[in-house]
């Protein structure tokens, strides 16, 4: 299976900090952000990354390369102008290929292990992986119902991660150019063909600098000392 990890955003929420740097290669725990994804899809057994980039891009290619130096094989999918999600995705359609993908958020950081996702279903388009309402999302995303099926209504409510196993159909067939992928998630969730998955472990939506601030602090109590 392979991997697309969107990095392609302004990153207007994390400024001062992005407006030389890049959000992906803003350090935290010792390394960049986007390095903590790298690691843990090379750790799934997930080697073919795509990449999606266009605010400071050259910035982030010269820094990860071909991905060689973190075990992986990343392809680029440049954006002249940000696509939002959905565009985003299909424009690199034709380097994920027909298969169903992981699909990451380059601005969170999560210790889900992406083994344990259950493959999609023959009727599914989307699995996507719910964690428990932060603080500052307290009303969260989607319903998750017992039988694992995710609805835009519904008590109680979960939030959606960033992460989430995606069939390129999903986009396949939209107009191209700049759109939203929450649209077609929603009408996918009305249709029965959006499942869930819900994480326990942690997770940071490393949204704004305070954010990031505070889970490097907690990542960095955990690096060995020497």
């Amino acid at each position: 299976m392979k991997a697309m990890i969107l990095a392609a955003g302004l990153g207007t929420r994390m400024r001062p900090l992005t407006d030389h740097c890049p959000k992906p290669l803003l350090r935290v725990g010792n390394k960049p952000l986007i390095v903590h994804h790298l690691e843990r899809l090379r750790a799934a057994g997930i080697h073919e990354v795509v990449i999606n980039v266009s605010y400071r891009a050259e910035q982030i290619i010269e820094a990860l390369g071909d991905g060689s130096t973190y075990g992986v094989s990343i392809a680029w999918s440049r954006e002249e102008t940000p696509l939002e999600t959905g565009g985003g995705i299909q424009r690199a359609l034709p380097l994920l290929g027909t298969q169903p993908f992981l699909l990451v958020n380059g601005d969170i950081w999560c210790d889900l292990d992406p083994t344990t996702l259950p493959a999609l279903g023959d009727d599914e388009l989307a699995r996507l992986v719910l964690v428990d309402n932060p603080e500052h999302h307290p009303n969260g995303d989607f319903h998750l119902d017992a039988d694992g099926r995710v609805h835009s209504q519904g008590e109680p409510r979960l939030t959606f991660s960033g992460i989430s196993l995606l069939d390129p159909a999903l986009v396949a067939d939209e107009p191209p150019g700049a759109f939203a992928l929450a649209p077609l998630l929603r009408r996918a969730m009305a249709a029965g063909r959006v499942a869930g998955h819900h994480h326990r472990g942690q997770w940071v939506d490393v949204g704004t600098p305070e954010r990031l601030t505070k889970l490097d602090k907690e990542l960095a109590s955990n690096l060995p000392r020497n």
